[in-house]
């Protein structure tokens, strides 16, 4: 399945659905921060998905993590919440889902890297490396509110 994000688009298809998801800043003991290469719109982001009923939202960002990387890690805080309803994700199936992600800090425990049906490619990189990458700007968003250590979560 494919999906184009929209943002602050006039044009923009209108959101018919919301799903809780999950974002994960994950950084190893270089400080590098975990990536995927999605193979839903060919972009770097961080791992993470939609929440699930039985979860708490601890457990979908360590399963989403899992999932997508083969990495275990452990949650240490959130780090933001990204509700803007002019951000809208389109795909192919007729969905428009307005966002709504919860971005988490999670520290890498065990694993090893493994790709998934989601993403083609799983990497550390440093945080002076992601201006090169190909990323949506709510992505770079989450991260650097991540990374700047906030005393409170960006409320958004």
């Amino acid at each position: 399945m494919t999906r184009i994000d929209y943002v602050d688009d006039p044009h923009a298809p209108k959101a018919n659905s919301v799903v809780p998801s999950v974002v994960a800043v994950v950084l190893n003991e270089q400080s590098r921060v975990l990536l995927i290469h999605k193979t839903d719109n060919s972009l770097w982001a961080l791992p993470g998905g939609g929440h699930e009923i039985g979860e708490s939202i601890v457990d979908t960002v360590v399963r989403e993590v899992k999932e997508e990387t083969g990495y275990d890690v452990e949650v240490e805080t959130i780090t933001g919440t990204y509700t803007n309803p002019r951000h809208v994700m389109a795909y192919d199936d007729g969905e428009v889902r307005q966002q709504f992600s919860i971005a988490f800090r999670a520290r890498l425990v065990g694993g090893e890297a493994c790709t998934s049906s989601e993403s083609s490619e799983v990497v550390w990189v440093r945080p002076e490396e992601l201006d090169g990458l190909d990323m949506h700007p709510s992505m770079r968003m989450r991260i650097q509110h991540a990374l700047e250590e906030r005393s409170t979560p960006f409320l958004g």
